[in-house]
């Protein structure tokens, strides 16, 4: 297991939609972040994708990259054969083991069949070039669910970018999912929350905080995946708390991330 960052882990220093930084944070930028936090992987998602690079720039990337001694894992969203095809490319372009999918985009929302039929379409070609397709848990689907896809698929090359939060959006807490999930987790998103009553009492607010400092139970999310035999890298992620105006949010961003990292150190030594 090695440790590293994600352009989700500075979501607000990118840009979040209607409220963009007047200096977006660069690819190049998240991998100068990665050096100066001194972590060994780099993890660009669909906030910051890697299609809309022109292949010198990619090559650039790449390079800086390994003379950096940074390892690149690619994410995307939407599972279209073509923009998959692309992906798997671009995934092989930076020598990435994975291809870290969230299936739902704004304008689609298949059901499982359809989802089945796609992967099993498209998985020999991701078996053929070696790379895994990791399916992030994200919102809609319960962990049982996609435990059923990935059984149907039925492919050495399929897994799961387990997250630590997103499957409350389909009423699952971590243990949940991890029960259901736990022996197909190829990578791992640490995003730290807290749930607490709304100022009101009529609710609940589900929010971020630095690792370490919120409700998950990450000593034991770790152990338990070790128990499985699973060995993912853990990429920080962070649901920042908005502040009064971008400047700050942004600042706080950067400051957790420090914080994080430096508990997750704690609990991911770097690699002898």
């Amino acid at each position: 297991m090695q440790l590293g960052i994600g352009s989700h882990t500075f979501t607000w220093a990118v840009g979040v939609a209607n409220n963009p930084p007047p200096r977006p944070l660069t690819v190049e930028d998240l991998l100068d972040r990665a050096v100066e936090l001194g972590v060994s992987v780099v993890q660009y998602c669909d906030n910051l994708p890697l299609d809309r690079l022109s292949t010198e720039a990619r090559c650039r990337l790449a390079r800086a990259a390994r003379e950096a001694g940074i390892k690149i894992e690619v994410g995307t969203r939407g599972i279209e054969a073509e923009h998959l095809r692309r992906y798997l490319a671009i995934a092989q372009q930076f020598a990435s083991p994975i291809l870290r999918l969230v299936i739902d985009t704004a304008q689609h929302h298949l059901d499982p069949d359809e989802i089945v039929a796609r992967l099993r379409a498209l998985l020999p070609e991701f078996e053929a070039a070696g790379v895994v397709l990791a399916i992030e848990n994200h919102d809609r689907f319960r962990a049982a669910t996609l435990a059923a896809i990935l059984e149907r698929v039925d492919s050495s090359h399929i897994g799961i970018c387990l997250d630590t939060v997103n499957s409350f959006g389909a009423l699952e807490g971590p243990d949940v999912v991890l029960d259901a999930l736990g022996p197909w987790v190829v990578n791992l998103h640490v995003k730290e929350f807290v749930v607490r009553r709304a100022s009101h009492n009529m609710g609940f607010v589900v929010e971020g905080l630095p690792a370490g400092q919120g409700m998950l139970d990450l000593p034991w999310l770790l152990g338990r995946l070790r128990q499985l035999g699973r060995d993912p890298n853990a990429i920080l992620e962070q649901w920042t708390p908005p502040e009064l105006d971008l400047a700050a949010t942004i600042a706080k961003e950067a400051a957790w991330a420090v914080e994080s990292i430096a508990y997750l150190r704690r609990l991911i030594p770097l690699a002898a």
